[in-house]
């Protein structure tokens, strides 16, 4: 911890001492912008009220945010106090700035938007810096990040290649290693871009590097001799003095409710057991959106109410209940009507108290004529509990599932295996799937209430489910 705190502080005063960051930071300011639209676009036209703003340097972002939103209380942070002053004297005083490391934010939540722009690759634990993050968000809050990755300076790099000491420049995370900084109940995932830059000469690429703050060595480096330095300028000079810049950009959500969405590998695989005996263990609201098949089964709600004897007001009303036993589109459009996408908002009863909503079939049945069950997951936002057969043919349907969720970018709770135990099952999907399994039900020769408040005794707590630490 003590050489993690020194790095930090070496940091600081680079980034204090960068005089010349305003003139030279062209890609910071393209970051911003790129980070700016991707926040906004992840908001979907709400207004935060309340925004922190991480490694905020001179006010880049800063002043986008302001000018979006003039009425938010907006704290900027930085590590660096002189580029704190900076951004002040860009975006204004009605901002309240603050001295703090991303690494260990010292402040009171919850915001609606949390924010930071090219601060990650500095920190040393930057999964744990999103758990701590994830806690400081309110209800339908935004975690927006971008981060330099594997790849930035890779000229650079190719031209220090030849000596001994090879470059200086940091370790920039890889595509994978991005992709695992995830908080698995914050729906979102990172993408990335290109950025090219061309300098006058190498001495001008490394003055770039000092006057923006980016000149710190990753540690341990000691550094070439000036004739190896002299080698790697020229050899940078000869393939043109350019530079590649690798930026990842990663926009996360929270649920805007305490609640789950439960779908399945496919059509019978137990999802309203298992929601009903979620219902059971959690105490919680239950809601279909859709119900088809009705000429056949009196549905999935009175079969909840049967096996948890919960009170009736707990249950909402489906969206839409059909007839024939056919997704809910085709079961709809054989009643000669349409499913009004209106209709399939998420309720928001008692917001605090979990909700289990059972979706239709599994994640590609088709809801109306354009959403599907894997769009309604993305639009409320709630985390998935996948139900999956324990047995031969689980694999394949539930790591296809699991990789549709994640491409999406939609939270993954965890998995609930129905079945005779199978550990070798279990252990490939939990490794290979990168998941929670939640539970291993066994095979239930009659299902029932009884049945159920067993299994119920079983699951995990809310409150267990909900820690992102696990």
């Amino acid at each position: 911890m003590g050489r993690d705190m020194a790095r930090r502080n070496l940091v600081r005063d680079r980034f204090d001492r960068a005089a010349g960051y305003e003139r030279a930071a062209t890609v910071q300011r393209v970051a911003a912008q790129r980070l700016f639209e991707k926040l906004q676009d992840r908001l979907g036209g709400r207004k935060p009220a309340r925004i922190l703003e991480l490694g905020c340097g001179t006010g880049f972002l800063t002043e986008k945010l302001r000018r979006a939103w003039p009425e938010a209380e907006i704290v900027a942070t930085d590590i660096a106090p002189h580029m704190l002053e900076r951004a002040r004297q860009r975006a204004g005083e009605d901002i309240c700035y603050r001295v703090m490391d991303a690494a260990n934010p010292d402040i009171s939540g919850p915001f609606d938007l949390i924010c930071g722009n090219l601060v990650f690759q500095w920190l040393e634990q930057p999964q744990e810096a999103m758990e701590t993050l994830e806690g400081l968000l309110a209800p339908a809050g935004v975690l927006a990040l971008s981060t330099l990755m594997q790849g930035t300076f890779q000229e650079w790099r190719h031209a220090c290649a030849m000596e001994a000491e090879g470059s200086g420049t940091p370790d920039y995370p890889s595509t994978v290693q991005i992709q695992q900084w995830q908080v698995p109940l914050l729906s979102g995932m990172w993408d990335s871009e290109t950025c090219v830059q061309t300098f006058d000469n190498g001495h001008a690429f490394l003055r770039h590097l000092k006057e923006t703050g980016a000149s710190l060595p990753r540690a341990g480096y000691h550094p070439m001799s000036s004739a190896a330095l002299m080698r790697s300028l020229a050899r940078f000079e000869a393939q043109g003095s350019v530079i590649t810049w690798r930026l990842a950009y990663g926009c996360f959500a929270k649920a805007p409710r305490a609640g789950v969405f439960v779908t399945g590998t496919d059509t019978g695989v137990g999802k309203t057991f298992v929601s009903a005996c979620l219902v059971k263990a959690w105490g919680a609201l239950y809601w279909k959106p859709l119900q088809s098949g009705l000429a056949e089964e009196a549905g999935d709600t009175p079969t909840i109410l049967s096996l948890t004897h919960c009170n009736p007001a707990d249950c909402l009303p489906p969206a839409g209940a059909f007839q024939a036993p056919l997704s809910p589109e085709a079961a709809a459009r054989a009643e000669g009507v349409s499913i009004d996408p209106a209709s399939l908002t998420l309720r928001m009863q008692e917001p605090e108290r979990p909700m289990v909503v059972e979706g239709a079939g599994g994640l590609m049945v088709p809801a109306t004529d354009t959403v599907m069950m894997c769009d309604l997951a993305a639009q409320w936002g709630l985390p998935v509990v996948l139900v999956a057969r324990s047995g031969l043919g689980t694999l394949n349907h539930t790591l296809l599932s699991l990789e549709a969720l994640r491409r999406r970018g939609i939270a993954v709770a965890g998995v609930v295996l129905n079945g005779p135990p199978n550990e070798e099952n279990r252990k490939t999907i939990a490794d290979k799937g990168q998941v929670r399994i939640l539970a291993e039900i066994p095979f239930q020769p009659e299902v029932s209430a009884k049945s159920v408040e067993q299994i119920a005794a079983q699951l995990p707590s809310w409150a267990e489910v909900n820690d992102t630490s696990r």
